[in-house]
């Protein structure tokens, strides 16, 4: 095959792979399938993690890079982590979006996020699996512990399951990192792990979820996608997508299923003597 370009974006690259995958081998057509079904784990995951999930070696997804016109596996991962950062700028950009159309006072700004909020809360009702739910809850209540990872915007989400699972009487860990402590040989089988990430996408995220279902614990994750990195580490995915206003995010409908899983799990396990009182 002759030489050609990368692909200058992520459109581009899929085209190509479409282009490309009716006339490839065996092993780098699995390669193009796992792509396709998966794009979201390239920015988070090694060369050897794409191929374990494609089911080749290393090197034949090497190969398939660079029939795509990259030199390497870097290259195309470059590719993918810097549309993640393209897609939501930093906090002064966003700020000085704000302020260039002309937000409007404290009053308005707030009216717009309560309508992001609703909007966000209206979508998970329409989108939330029911099966899925009632087996996450069912999975969390007979855990024997309750494991929670959660970084940067889904901290907040991740500190409040902590809480009240703790005032609901359900044994429950914190995984924050704090000290960059790696508390993962915690996980025991027979516990069950909450993973929150939302694109860009945590790395050690997605690593602490692996690492739960490698020691025999189940995972739920809450995510915003069902091309999340976290699909192929549980079927237990609650996707929610929160609506925006000025490039930032509302968390209502990640926090109000927060809310709805905790008095769920302490109803279904008999465990809310406490109750959550604040």
């Amino acid at each position: 095959m002759d030489a050609v370009s990368a692909p200058a974006n992520i459109e581009e690259l899929l085209d190509r792979v479409h282009q490309v995958s009716g006339n490839l081998p065996k092993r780098l057509k699995q390669c193009a399938d796992y792509l396709v079904t998966n794009p979201d784990r390239v920015a988070v995951s090694t060369v050897a993690e794409m191929a374990d999930g494609a089911g080749v070696q290393p090197s034949a997804f090497m190969r398939f890079c660079q029939v795509l016109g990259f030199s390497g596996y870097s290259q195309m991962q470059r590719l993918f982590r810097e549309t993640y950062t393209q897609s939501w700028p930093d906090y002064s950009t966003r700020l000085q979006k704000l302020r260039a159309t002309g937000a409007g006072s404290p009053s308005a700004l707030l009216a717009e996020f309560i309508e992001a909020g609703r909007l966000s809360l209206e979508n998970l009702a329409k989108t939330i699996d029911p099966r899925t739910l009632d087996t996450a809850i069912k999975t969390l209540s007979e855990a024997n512990m309750v494991h929670i990872v959660g970084m940067r915007r889904a901290f907040s989400v991740a500190s409040y399951l902590a809480y009240a699972f703790e005032k609901m009487n359900v044994p429950t860990m914190l995984h924050d990192s704090v000290g960059k402590l790696d508390s993962r040989h915690a996980i025991r089988p027979g516990d069950a792990v909450i993973a929150i990430t939302f694109a860009p996408y945590t790395h050690e995220t997605v690593e602490l979820a692996e690492a739960g279902r490698r020691a025999g614990a189940h995972v739920v994750a809450i995510t915003d996608s069902p091309a999340s990195p976290l699909r192929p580490v549980t079927p237990l995915l609650l996707t929610v997508q929160e609506a925006d206003f000025g490039d930032f995010r509302s968390l209502s409908a990640t926090l109000s299923l927060a809310v709805a899983l905790v008095v769920a799990v302490g109803a279904a396990g008999g465990t809310g003597v406490n109750g959550i009182s604040d």
